[in-house]
């Protein structure tokens, strides 16, 4: 019996789901684009984007793909989520920072705490005046953070 393609799609998105959370991006993009194939939605292109950057290396293809599903479901943190990783994989732990923290400002989601956590925060620096890579400010914040002051 041949399914409906909505239906169809949902299928295929949930294996997708499953290889993403078994790490397998390979399969989870094979999934993917099935399921994208039969049906449009947000969620697909996101989670596609992460694995089209993960697997085949196009990080600029993955980052508009999420940015894309974020202006259509802003208040949808795995848009977010997915984004972040994407900018993780680029090296651009800046942004991924920025991204992930909007995400966990839009809802609950418990990889988004995980990875912030994982990823961790700077403490801000001793002087603020002067930039954070000013020795006065690196020396003293280590010397600090030693003696538990910080």
């Amino acid at each position: 019996m041949k399914l409906h393609p909505q239906v169809e799609a949902a299928v295929e998105f949930e294996r997708a789901r499953e290889a993403l959370d078994a790490g397998e991006t390979l399969a989870a993009l094979a999934h993917l684009e099935k399921s994208l194939s039969l049906h449009d939605n947000p969620s697909l292109k996101s989670y596609l984007g992460y694995c089209i950057a993960k697997e085949r290396g196009h990080v600029k293809k993955g980052i508009e793909l999420c940015r894309e599903s974020i202006l259509i479901e802003p208040e949808a943190p795995v848009h977010h989520l997915n984004l972040g990783k994407i900018h993780l994989l680029s090296g651009d732990k800046t942004e991924a920072l920025r991204v992930l923290r909007e995400g966990r400002a839009k809802g609950e989601h418990d990889e988004i705490m995980r990875l912030l956590t994982q990823i961790g925060t700077r403490k801000p620096p001793v002087f603020p005046s002067l930039s954070r890579d000013n020795p006065l400010n690196r020396y003293l914040g280590m010397l600090l953070s030693r003696l538990g002051l910080r």
